[in-house]
């Protein structure tokens, strides 16, 4: 579907319908991952996901480090350096819990090829997009996938058996556009940082809101025996 002046609006209007912004460049939003795909699955809501481009210098700062760690260039303050190395540090942490990799990056990448890749993916069907956002995350924080490189992102389409007829067209043109309307509809919503949900209206950041939205969505969890009683 190619979005129109608000890609939202049409969204919105869908019953059980939770909007979620994400961006591959995201250590947080690749630890959410899962979690939100349980929600799908334990409550009767259909998941949108949204890319999120996140303009990371803009408050944290931009930095090039070596093949080995060391300082290449940067333009971040003590304070900004002091975050970006918690915010590694407390991701690897969660992620040794859970058997995931995460390994920190030597740049900051531009996640736009990889995003519009996943819009193309899911025009193909629920099951190519998780494959290819799968794939995509789990490559890309091993260090085994460059999200800059086009034919890199058409490969990942390819396994995930997504027809790429028209996919080169559509990244340089109206998968562009679709993601920038994206991103406008989303900053118009409150939406500043991934992973981002939208839920009956309401605005959530973060994956530690998950259990804030699982009570919201209670009324519609799947095996709540007052939605199984058949009405009479």
């Amino acid at each position: 579907m190619i979005f129109g002046a608000n890609p939202l609006g049409t969204i919105m209007d869908r019953p059980n319908t939770i909007l979620v912004y994400s961006d591959y460049k995201s250590p947080y939003a690749f630890l959410a991952k899962d979690l939100i795909y349980e929600i799908e699955d334990q409550f009767d809501v259909q998941l949108e996901w949204l890319p999120y481009t996140l303009d990371i210098p803009s408050y944290l700062g931009s930095a090039r480090l070596g093949e080995h760690g060391e300082v290449i260039e940067s333009n971040r303050n003590a304070h900004q350096w002091r975050r970006v190395r918690y915010s590694y540090m407390d991701c690897r942490r969660q992620a040794r819990k859970r058997g995931l990799v995460i390994l920190g990056t030597r740049k900051i990448w531009d996640s736009s090829f990889a995003a519009i890749g996943g819009l193309w993916a899911k025009r193909q069907g629920k099951r190519q997009f998780r494959a290819y956002h799968d794939r995509v995350f789990e490559r890309f924080w091993r260090r085994e996938l460059d999200i800059e490189d086009a034919e890199a992102i058409a490969a990942v389409l390819s396994e995930v058996h997504a027809d790429q007829t028209g996919f080169r067209g559509f990244l340089a043109g109206a998968g562009r556009i679709e993601l920038d309307i994206i991103r406008e509809s989303a900053e118009a919503a409150g939406v500043f940082g991934v992973p981002s949900f939208i839920v009956e209206g309401e605005l959530f950041w973060g994956r530690e809101h998950l259990a804030d939205i699982r009570e919201k969505l209670a009324p519609l969890a799947r095996d709540n025996p007052v939605r199984a009683t058949p009405s009479c």
